[in-house]
């Protein structure tokens, strides 16, 4: 995922990384920063004829990420929907964009305590609706609540516990 300047730990980090490649006039090294922390393309543009200051923004910068560890992890259904709640607390939140930038923590570790907290909840449905969807019982399962998500969010990238 990042080849060629590696992981950047925040924002600030790839707003330096890009002003020095300006002041080199090295213009491709811009949209190179830019595709390795999922940022826009025409934002690098922007950045490169400065009609912005800085190449990325604090929530940017952290969407970037989950969009890129997203895709490395190939997510899908329940798992890129709570990806899409984190990217929605990122918007609200800047503590929380500023900390899902960093590199210590990761898409994969937050997913990892979502998916422990849900196991270790799993309760056993109903044998009627097991049999109505055409399984055998006992079926437990569990899914968290977006309540519970976003506990589990915060406690992973902020440290915040309940």
């Amino acid at each position: 995922m990042f080849d060629k300047f590696g992981e950047f730990d925040s924002y600030e980090e790839i707003n330096r990384a890009a002003k020095a490649q300006l002041e080199e006039g090295d213009l491709e090294a811009i949209k190179t920063i830019a595709k390795e922390n999922g940022l826009d393309p025409e934002d690098a543009e922007d950045f490169c004829t400065g009609a912005i200051e800085e190449l990325t923004t604090p929530s940017l910068a952290a969407m970037g990420k989950l969009e890129l560890e997203a895709k490395d992890l190939s997510l899908t259904g329940a798992l890129r929907d709570w990806t899409d709640f984190i990217k929605q607390l990122c918007l609200e939140d800047e503590e929380m964009a500023i900390a899902v930038r960093r590199k210590v923590k990761s898409l994969k570790g937050c997913m990892a305590m979502i998916l422990k907290k849900a196991f270790g909840e799993k309760t056993q449905l109903d044998d009627r609706i097991t049999k109505a969807a055409g399984l055998r019982p006992p079926l437990y399962i569990s899914i968290p609540r977006k309540a519970q998500i976003k506990e589990i969010v915060r406690e992973y990238y902020l440290g915040e516990k309940k």
